[in-house]
């Protein structure tokens, strides 16, 4: 059985690694749309760059809310609180 530090630290960590992991989607949504832009720039006087850049970038504002926990459904407290109500239910 762990004990409470361990859980700590693993809780701690795993969160670590979901916001390194925001902040790498974060630069390569910022590369990615930067060469995009001047292919775009390049190509044709259509903006078709602002495709990807709306959609990827919902996506990411997405990814932000759920790894800063701003999101108001589905979070991690609400998890939580499900669990709770599945454990205390005998028909499971």
């Amino acid at each position: 059985m762990k004990t409470s530090s361990e859980l700590q630290y693993e809780a701690a960590k795993q969160k670590v690694e979901e916001i390194k992991s925001f902040y790498v989607h974060a630069i390569v949504y910022g590369i990615v749309i930067s060469l995009l832009f001047y292919l775009n720039y390049r190509t044709t006087s259509y903006l078709w760059v602002l495709f990807p850049l709306v959609g990827w970038g919902a996506g990411l504002i997405g990814h932000g809310l759920g790894t800063f926990g701003y999101v108001p459904f589905l979070s991690k407290s609400w998890e939580e609180r499900k669990i709770k109500e599945f454990l205390n239910r005998d028909d499971i």
